[in-house]
């Protein structure tokens, strides 16, 4: 049974927003800060995400424990009133979550996924958002040097 009245329910659950949420702007802030610059909600790639850094061609879901059912987390309980309707929208939310990043590797997208739960965790978030542009710039170098080791071969 809920604990709220129809009326306050469906107050409350107006106000839960799907962009420009505070943990998103956490994890903008965080990027801001060491130096990345993004575009935010691209509804041109699939699931549309959170923020898109295009020069490492990665993108970042930024996703709320309960709505996406981040396993073994607190934050994401069950209600206990309207199952059958939960539990089915729950059910689609992570399929369609699963089948969005399945897309965008296909593309050739890097996805990153941050939880709510790890923003209490700043500096291990801006050290995980750091190799953002670790990674690339070793993927690049190899990229590099592979390409110029065939030229020196043709030559």
């Amino acid at each position: 049974m809920d604990t709220f009245s129809p009326q306050k329910r469906s107050s409350i659950m107006r106000q839960v927003r799907s962009k420009d949420t505070s943990s998103e702007k956490k994890v903008r802030s965080i990027l801001h800060k060491l130096g990345f610059r993004y575009t935010l909600n691209n509804k041109k790639l699939p699931g549309s995400p959170d923020i898109v850094l295009p020069r490492y061609k990665t993108v970042i879901f930024v996703h709320g424990c309960f709505w996406h059912r981040h396993l073994g987390c607190k934050r994401a309980s069950i209600p206990s009133s309207r199952q059958e309707y939960w539990l089915p929208k729950f059910e689609r939310t992570v399929a369609r979550d699963k089948s969005a990043k399945k897309q965008l590797h296909k593309m050739g997208w890097k996805v990153i996924i941050i939880w709510e739960c790890e923003l209490k965790y700043h500096e291990k978030l801006s050290l995980r958002l750091q190799k953002i542009s670790t990674n690339t710039c070793k993927v690049n170098r190899k990229v590099r040097a592979a390409t110029s080791a065939i030229i020196k071969m043709r030559q």
